[in-house]
């Protein structure tokens, strides 16, 4: 019995919104099909499974009800047991459905308004998803817009059917849009939100600056030329790092422009903001000193593992160096992404003073000796008694001033002093309580067992409780890393699965028998 509907005004329908929203066709049929289940669900009850389907030729509209074969009925309602449903249709199995042909039904008032609903609403939901497809894979790109309305500051950019978020704080200081301004505008991100997708824009990112060059340099759009990095004071100022691919196009004359046309560009978009162009180096020291152009510098010392660096100026030219509020030393480290510490000449030689004299003092009072031989072993580049003690017996000696004989009492004072204070730190150890199996752990020295100690680790449990941050915070990051900890704390948390290991190899053998 054919139960079909002809209702081909809904295909005409369905075009018509599929033109006016410009979604697919399809999708708009998909929602008038759920629209009609949703109306048979509250006619022939929700627990079961009514589907209706529209003809994408003739517009007819079938209505049937699903009933899924299982071995064991779950619900009643859309399942069937597979020993009733053989003796009525032979040639199913389970997982099959039986389709019953359902008679249509006549929408009424609130049944239409019911299906008007899910109609528009899935018609919304498309839009949102054909919005979001569309703008997912533009993050990164400049667009222009218009403003179409503020809301507490922030402004909401009309960008051809789709509406864009530029937040107050994404502007750039002092700047101010009215409605039906123009705005160009960087897509820093594109998220799938309850509401519909959010496409947040931004005036002061740094890829903003870097996209605005892309369209003023063709060597920049071409690949020629590379932005390597970009860092910030919206509104004020901004360094950009650039490399040529090509050696005989100089990347920063490229990026200025004839009579710096190229730049004042991007300057006047920016509101004013000055911006540096510096050439990279991979050379850390050298891309260092070029950030911090214009201010000249003497010397750069460079710590990779702390990732700081440690910049000498002339005095002179300290507050250059520094700039307004600190700008040129804190933009010049988030372009280079090392920390910059920043000294004059004078500060820098008063501490490499200051730290001679703590040096010397420390081999004065270790080694029994006058300021002048505890000054020679400084200035060889000696900076503890251990590097003293196991620095071989000839190189001591070849120190201009010593003979043999000095250099072996030096050593073997050096020698006296590490095994009395090792001595009188592992009877600290023994005081604050801390057991023999920890400090038999070959990483650990007399003073760090005596850290331990102070800590309150003082078993091998203790010492496996520790997480390898909280080790490290104990011992200290120069002492120890993150590979060495995490060995320590797995190897004194071994013996808590012996007893597992030796549980499973019984089960084992057991078994095997």
């Amino acid at each position: 019995m054919d139960t079909a509907i002809a209702r081909p005004e809904l295909l005409l329908v369905a075009d018509a919104v599929a033109r006016e929203k410009n979604i697919e066709r399809e999708e708009v049929l998909e929602a008038m099909e759920q629209a009609i289940q949703k109306a048979g669900r509250a006619k022939y009850g929700h627990e079961k499974d009514i589907r209706a389907t529209i003809d994408r030729k003739t517009g007819d509209v079938r209505l049937s009800r699903w009933t899924e074969i299982v071995e064991t009925i779950e619900t009643e309602e859309t399942q069937m047991s597979a020993r009733d449903a053989l003796k009525l249709f032979p040639d199913k199995s389970v997982g099959d459905f039986v389709v019953d042909p359902l008679p249509p039904i006549d929408f009424g008032r609130i049944a239409a308004q019911t299906a008007k609903q899910v109609i528009v609403q899935r018609v919304r939901e498309y839009e949102r998803k054909k919005q979001y497809d569309e703008f997912k894979d533009r993050v990164g790109e400049v667009i222009n817009g218009t403003v179409k309305r503020t809301e507490y500051g922030n402004l909401m950019v009309e960008l051809g059917k789709a509406e864009a978020l530029l937040r107050r704080d994404e502007l750039i200081p002092r700047e101010s849009f009215r409605n039906g301004d123009r705005v160009r505008a960087y897509i820093y991100d594109v998220r799938e939100e309850p509401r519909g997708p959010q496409i947040f824009l931004s005036r002061t990112h740094p890829g903003f600056l870097a996209k605005l060059f892309a369209q003023e340099v063709p060597e920049i759009y071409d690949g020629i030329i590379e932005i390597k990095a970009v860092s910030r004071d919206p509104g004020s100022r901004a360094k950009m790092a650039v490399i040529s691919r090509d050696s005989s196009i100089d990347p920063v004359g490229a990026c200025v422009g004839m009579r710096g046309s190229r730049v004042q560009a991007v300057v006047q978009e920016l509101q004013g903001e000055k911006i540096d162009i510096i050439p990279w180096s991979p050379q850390a020291a050298t891309f260092v000193v070029n950030a911090l152009a214009p201010a000249e510098v003497t010397k750069v010392v460079l710590d990779e593992e702390a990732g700081r660096v440690e910049v000498v100026v002339p005095d002179e030219q300290l507050s250059l160096a520094i700039g307004r509020r600190g700008q040129n030393v804190r933009l010049a480290s988030q372009l280079t992404r090392w920390d910059i510490d920043i000294l004059t000449e004078a500060e820098e030689s008063e501490r490499r003073q200051e730290e001679f004299r703590r040096r010397t003092g420390l081999f004065v009072e270790a080694l029994d000796v006058d300021d002048m031989i505890a000054g020679l072993l400084v200035t060889e580049g000696f900076n503890t008694v251990e590097e003293l003690a196991f620095t071989p017996l000839d190189e001591v000696a070849a120190i201009e001033g010593f003979d043999e004989s000095v250099a072996e009492e030096l050593v073997r004072r050096a020698e006296t002093f590490l095994v009395q204070r090792d001595n009188e730190m592992n009877d600290k150890r023994v005081s604050l309580g801390v057991s023999d199996e920890v400090a038999a752990f070959d990483v650990f020295t007399p003073a760090m067992l005596v850290s331990l100690g102070e800590k309150g680790v003082k078993t091998v449990d203790d010492l496996g409780d520790l997480a390898s941050d909280e080790l490290i915070e104990i011992i200290g990051a120069e002492a120890m890393d993150e590979d060495t900890a995490n060995a320590v704390i797995m190897a004194a948390r071994a013996h808590w699965f012996e007893g597992e290991e030796a549980g499973e190899t019984t089960a084992g053998e057991t078994g095997h028998d």
